[in-house]
Order: C-alpha cells, then structure tokens, then sequence
C-alpha cells in the first residue's frame, strides 16, 4: 500500500486512465519509477515545473482489474475524498471533481449549510447527487464540528446558525439573494462575535455588514 510519494515531477495532463473527461494525473519519478497519480485540479496547480521536486499524500485503490493511486497536497483534501468516495454514487473520478470545483474549506461550509447549489459546480454533480452528497456527509461528521472547522471556530465557540436566531438570520439573507453557504459564513462569524443571545436582527445586520467588506 502506497501511502506518500516524493520525487521529481515527470509530467502531468487531463483525462487518460479514466477516460479523456477523467480527472487530472501527474507522473512522479521516484529513483527512476515513474508512478502515475490521478489528482484534482488544485492539487495539480500547487506542483512545481517539470523536474521539481514534489511530495504528494497517496491513496492507493486496488480492483480486480486496476490499481490506482491518488494523490493529494495535503491530509485535509485526502480525508474529504474518502469521505466522497463513501456517499453512494460517488466515485474517485467524481470525488476529485468535487475536489477540483470546491476548496475543503468552502466544501465543509456546504455540508454544514447543506447548500447543494455549491457542489453542482463539479462535472458530473447534479441536484440529486449534491443532495445526497450533503445529506449523507452531515450525518457521518456532523453540521456543526464542520461549521466550525471551515469557519475557524476555537473550541467552545459558539454553535453555528443551524436553528433560532441564527438560522432566521441565515434564511433573511438567502432571501436577500445572498447564497446560502456565504450567508451561513457571515452568520456564524457574527454570532461568533456577538454571542448565543444575539437577536436576529442583530445578526442580519452584522452579517451584512460582514459580506460588504
């Protein structure tokens, strides 16, 4: 089981393996082996030029009739694909889209907000499958832990507007034609601020204030 790779980067491209609309791969020479690692768009962007040198967090998928290695920047983006890949319907090729179009940070927020809208900026990502996406991953890790991890939250902040206060905030803004994960961002920051007791109005008002700057 492959689980790091470091070496000098060979070359990278788009499709191949997977199909020409499969996700990204880059080929790391390792002592003269070349290994060639599927990767999302954003991880491909954070490589050196060819020739330099590169480490890359691996995930290694063996099947009956291929094995696969994808890589990753970073330990966060390769505990997102695991759990894309754990909501049904949702391959590697689609977890890595969802990966290319939807930053970690940004894609906890869409979770906790359950904002489906966000995820159907990947190829391959309709209403259906974003809804189960959101659905499925907000039960597994929880609304608020990821709120509070995509928002920074220190621990014993507090919750994220889920419901009373908050959640009317959240839903004025939406109303206003904000989306629903910018409008939870500033809502939560807010009420981060102001604390638990703040009234709605109060928050509508900071959060506002909050999505001008």
């Amino acid at each position: 089981m492959i689980a790091k790779l470091r070496g000098l980067l060979d070359s990278t491209g788009q499709g191949s393996g997977q199909g020409a609309a499969g996700p990204g791969w880059a080929v790391i020479d390792v002592a003269g082996v070349g290994y060639h690692v599927f990767a999302s768009g954003r991880t491909l962007g954070r490589l050196p030029p060819a020739g330099g040198t590169v480490s890359l967090i691996v995930e290694t998928h063996v099947r009956e009739d291929h094995i696969h290695l994808y890589g990753f920047a970073d330990a966060g983006e390769r505990d997102w694909f695991r759990l894309l890949c754990g909501v049904q319907g949702v391959g590697a090729k689609t977890a890595l889209a969802v990966l290319t179009a939807v930053a970690p940070g940004e894609l906890a927020q869409a979770v906790a907000a359950q904002d489906k809208a966000m995820l159907t900026r990947a190829d391959g990502v309709g209403p259906k499958l974003a809804q189960r996406i959101v659905n499925e991953l907000k039960d597994k890790v929880g609304g608020i832990a990821l709120g509070q991890a995509a928002l920074g939250s220190p621990a014993g902040a507090p919750a994220t507007p889920e419901q009373g206060a908050g959640g009317d905030a959240v839903s004025a803004l939406v109303h206003l034609g904000y989306g629903r994960s910018e409008a939870f961002g500033a809502v939560a920051s807010a009420q981060r601020r102001l604390g638990d007791a703040a009234s709605t109005e109060a928050l509508i008002r900071a959060g506002l204030k909050e999505l001008s700057q």
